[in-house]
């Protein structure tokens, strides 16, 4: 439970669980971190806690540097509670620690946590002396909640990102060039497009204030600490954030005796003739946060589904509703599937793809088995539309 120094007189101090495989939702089969950082100055702050369950963790490693009852300002980014689980406990160790937060965020944790405690609420532009040091403080509402906010320590160039630039990784290791770029670099497109998404414009806003920054060191909530990849993850958010997508198409699909994974073949026939890039993702062995990282960048989204009860299969109508919550945008959208007798679940995949805004492309739809010659037809009207949307 040793803590680490990031900067002098900066620590982590946060917690590593190894077990998480679900958060809201979203799989996260390399496990977390919950990022809590300790500044030791004439003030002693904490910036940010961890999630309940993990409190103890967090205590043994800030016991290993200071006494708990000598900090003095808590610094809390954000509300959720994987990022203040354990402020109660941590309060009961130093119950005359002004809390600094946000006035989101004061109002989030008093209705989470009923304490009498000492609140500080602060906007953009302002600044808390620790002593040598300066947290300058910067709202960026909306990445992910309304109280965020990130925490910047001019003297040592590092900015504590809260969610933005975050990645679900357990390991030991702290900084990025200490692990497998290729990995976390795919853990931060699957963080962005599983919780960040929706708020891209806000992350715009929020990236041009980075920008201004001189930064060494980004700090974010969960995952490894950015040292030397820093402009590589800022291009990426950029890219991300403007909804720069690539001449790539997903085939999203469930079936049930295999017609319509006939008709998702002889698209991915179409889309490889046209040197399109293809990636085919059977909902049955394929987890929707994952998809949704190959989301991140397609130009084409084509969902099919078998009719079943006058419905779609249930899970492509939990990708839907997941595909629509995290809304991205100017996608190109194609519905497909086959059919007994009701032939319903067509028009209500392409109802769900409308609603997200997307372009569409002329549904596909089969009844039963699908001859050569009715496959042959679809390609051959799906050719002619994708030359058409050239």
């Amino acid at each position: 439970m040793l803590p680490i120094e990031i900067k002098k007189d900066v620590y982590w101090v946060g917690a590593i669980d190894w077990d998480l495989r679900n958060f809201h939702g979203y799989l996260t089969q390399r496990g977390s971190t919950y990022n809590s950082y300790l500044i030791v100055d004439e003030k002693i702050t904490l910036v940010d806690n961890v999630k309940k369950a993990f409190a103890e963790e967090q205590m043994e490693r800030i016991s290993k540097i200071i006494d708990l009852s000598k900090i003095d300002y808590i610094v809390q980014n954000h509300v959720e509670m994987d990022h203040s689980g354990s402020l109660s406990k941590i309060m009961k160790h130093c119950p005359n620690a002004e809390i600094i937060a946000s006035p989101q965020g004061v109002n989030g944790l008093k209705k989470h946590y009923f304490g009498d405690w000492k609140y500080r609420e602060v906007k953009s532009g302002e600044t808390l002396n620790l002593g040598k040091r300066n947290l300058h403080f910067v709202q960026t509402p909306m990445v992910h909640w309304p109280d965020n906010m990130v925490s910047y320590l001019a003297e040592e160039k590092l900015l504590f990102s809260n969610d933005a630039f975050g990645q679900h990784i357990a390991s030991t290791e702290r900084f990025d060039d200490d692990f497998p770029t290729d990995i976390t670099m795919l853990e931060a497109a699957k963080y962005y497009a599983n919780i960040v998404l929706p708020y891209s414009r806000q992350v715009q806003k929020a990236l041009e204030v980075v920008g201004t920054l001189d930064i060494e060191i980004v700090a974010p909530s969960h995952g490894l600490i950015w040292r030397k990849n820093i402009p590589q993850i800022l291009a990426k958010y950029q890219e991300w954030s403007s909804n720069q997508i690539e001449n790539k198409a997903l085939i999203i699909y469930d079936t049930m005796w295999k017609s319509t994974e006939k008709i998702a073949v002889a698209i991915q026939d179409v889309f490889a003739e046209k040197n399109i890039k293809t990636k085919m993702c059977n909902l049955q062995t394929n987890h929707i946060s994952d998809v949704m990282t190959d989301v991140l960048n397609a130009k084409y989204i084509c969902v099919g589904s078998p009719t079943l009860n006058n419905n779609i299969l249930p899970t492509v109508a939990a990708f839907l509703t997941y595909l629509k919550g995290l809304a991205p945008k100017n996608r190109i959208g194609l519905a497909f599937g086959s059919y007994g007798w009701g032939g319903q679940s067509i028009g209500i995949v392409e109802n769900n793809l409308q609603d997200c805004g997307f372009e569409m492309l002329e549904n596909i739809k089969l009844q039963y088995i699908p001859k050569i010659e009715n496959l042959q037809t679809v390609k051959d009207g799906l050719m002619k539309e994708i030359e058409e949307k050239k």
